[in-house]
């Protein structure tokens, strides 16, 4: 049956995918050439093992008069070629299964600092769990395929070669079978067995933790990009994957080693079985078949006829990696972008049109703010609010006009400079499963135990955290689950003061809070405001009514700006939301 185009741009596909991989697994070309040729040794000693097994049969069982010292030199031999067969399908098992292990690493390194580099509409569009199942488990289902195919590849042909060449020159009437199966080897199954089993629970529970820093970094990626902690999320991932490889070679070492062990005891009691058999003169018959060389070939023939389904697999798996890594990074520093270091005098928006695939959110959007105003944002959900704040940090790029600082396009400055020169609140807030003090200094790591303080007590918060059991080295846990959502807010506060950028974004900073709460925060947000351009996102219009510009959105344009006397006095869209709320609140 000829394949369908389809079928056989698969499979095009497939070989390019799993060709890309082994890419990765030819960085480390020397360890894989070594573990190559342990292969072919330990396919060779297969064959020598049968050699030297008939040898001795021969030695001990033909009616001839043997000498001693030649039974004795066969015997002696088959340990020594056991124990070299099991040192070559340890080195070849290890080896391999270490360029494997190594390019899983390099792939999770390399998937996690490229999601850090795409821009937020990545994120928007794809799910979590996919992102991770792909770092995760996909990088997994190669390790597997890559490590097994190429070891079976490097082995077993040599095996089938050198078990056909022994069959073909033993007499036919003849055949030669070794009884391997002793109750002693039993005994390093159940002793490394132990360890693989302690060794991957302690790697699964890595993977947990590698899988926790990346839930945290996709979730929060927002924060990450805002204070510019992409290379400290990198290294923090990187470290817990080294730990992850450190405990999977532990497993790989153990499991390694079960079936050379055994094979060499096997060898070792075969060996003294000859011996004894020499003694008692028992019959070849008795111990000879043709089976042995058989099965040697039954396992070898089996794994390489798997060889095509595992590539297939892993190439499925490639490609969804490859899917992340060749995704084009839309948001990033131009060839010629400069630092941004001088003071913000001025934002502006000229023209600025945004659009989500064919779906337009921001439509001809011009301002201009000076220095130090308090801009205010409000209107229905929907309206675009969120995404204009979220094209000053250059989360997107507009799909055309520009976003200005001092006259300059923002796209002109690098990032990292560009996000220093603006702190972030959010309603979401984004904490760590860390320490009170390293949440708080989270984007300024330099910053010193005082300064950490005084931007808690700035935050009105230095007061909750002296009560807790371990003060500012108190772990808070996961996004901060361990503290009500006023103290999650004030540490969140607490840490753009002490950032101190001379832009602040608000995004619904004071919503769902009780009152007492919403207090706290709210005197902690006059604090924040001091002295910056800030730009504050509300549904509850008493949160806005003292800032300097009102700006009212509506189907993603400014229908309406100016201060709220002003607009209230308009009796438009703004009035609406403005009696709206009063009358809710008035019920």
């Amino acid at each position: 049956m000829n394949e369908t185009p389809t079928t056989a741009k698969t499979n095009v596909n497939a070989w390019v995918a799993y060709r890309r991989l082994l890419g990765y697994a030819f960085r480390y070309r020397g360890r894989l050439a070594l573990g190559l040729l342990f292969g072919l040794l330990y396919g060779a000693a297969n064959g020598g093992l049968m050699w030297v097994l008939k040898g001795g049969f021969d030695s001990v069982f033909d009616l001839r008069e043997i000498s001693l010292r030649e039974t004795l030199f066969f015997v002696l031999l088959l340990p020594v070629v056991g124990l070299i067969r099991g040192i070559a399908e340890y080195g070849s098992k290890y080896l391999v299964q270490w360029v494997g292990n190594r390019v899983v690493l390099d792939l999770r390194d390399a998937m996690f600092a490229h999601l850090n580099r795409l821009s937020l509409g990545y994120f928007v569009q794809s799910r979590t769990g996919e992102i991770i199942s792909r770092i995760s488990n996909d990088t997994t289902v190669v390790q597997s395929s890559v490590s097994t195919v190429v070891e079976d590849i490097a082995k077993e042909p040599m095996t089938i070669v050198a078990m056909m060449v022994y069959i073909l020159t033993l007499d036919p009437m003849l055949a030669l079978i070794s009884l391997v199966l002793f109750p002693v080897c039993i005994l390093p199954v159940v002793a490394f067995g132990r360890k693989v089993r302690r060794y991957a629970r302690e790697s699964q529970q890595r993977i947990a933790d590698l899988v926790s820093i990346l839930q945290e970094s996709v979730s929060c990626v927002r924060v990450i990009k805002a204070f510019g902690m992409e290379e400290y999320e990198q290294d923090r991932f990187h470290r817990q994957n080294r730990q992850f490889f450190g405990r999977i070679m532990k497993v790989t070492r153990a499991r390694a080693a079960i079936e050379p062990i055994i094979v060499f005891i096997t060898t070792l009691g075969f060996s003294l079985l000859l011996l004894y058999v020499k003694m008692v003169e028992m019959t070849a018959g008795e111990f000879i078949t043709f089976a042995g060389a058989m099965v040697m070939l039954y396992t070898p023939v089996k794994k390489l006829s798997r060889v095509h389904l595992q590539i297939e697999q892993a190439a499925a798996s490639a490609e969804r990696i490859f899917d992340v890594l060749d995704t084009r990074i839309e948001v990033a520093d131009r060839d010629d972008a400069t630092v941004l270091d001088e003071p913000v005098a001025a934002i502006s928006f000229e023209q600025v049109t945004f659009s989500y695939s064919d779906n337009p959110v921001l439509r001809d959007i011009s301002l201009h703010i000076p220095a130090g105003t308090r801009v205010a944002l409000v209107g229905g959900s929907g309206a675009g609010k969120t995404t204009l704040v979220n094209l000053l940090p250059r989360f997107y790029d507009p799909s055309s006009g520009h976003v200005l600082i001092n006259g300059r396009d923002i796209a002109t400055f690098t990032l990292a400079s560009l996000r220093r020169q603006i702190g972030l609140v959010t309603q979401d807030t984004v904490l760590f499963n860390d320490t009170v003090a390293n949440n708080i200094a989270y984007g300024t790591r330099d910053a010193s135990r005082e300064e950490i303080e005084t931007a808690a007590k700035n935050a009105n918060a230095h007061d909750f955290i002296s009560a807790m059991p371990d003060g500012y080295d108190t772990v808070i846990g996961e996004l901060g689950s361990r503290l009500s959502g006023g103290q999650r807010q004030r540490l969140a506060i607490a840490r753009a003061m002490l950032r101190n950028p001379p832009i602040m974004v608000l995004d619904e900073a004071t919503s769902a809070l009780d009152t007492e709460s919403e207090r706290l925060v709210q005197a902690a947000l006059v604090k924040l405001m001091e002295g910056r351009t800030v730009f504050a996102i509300a549904h509850r219009l008493s949160t806005v009514i003292n800032s300097d510009l009102i700006l009212v959105m509506d189907q993603g344009r400014i229908v309406e700006s100016g201060k709220h006397e002003d607009l209230l006095a308009a009796g438009g869209l703004y009035k609406k939301l403005y009696d709206l709320q009063f009358a809710d609140s008035a019920g």
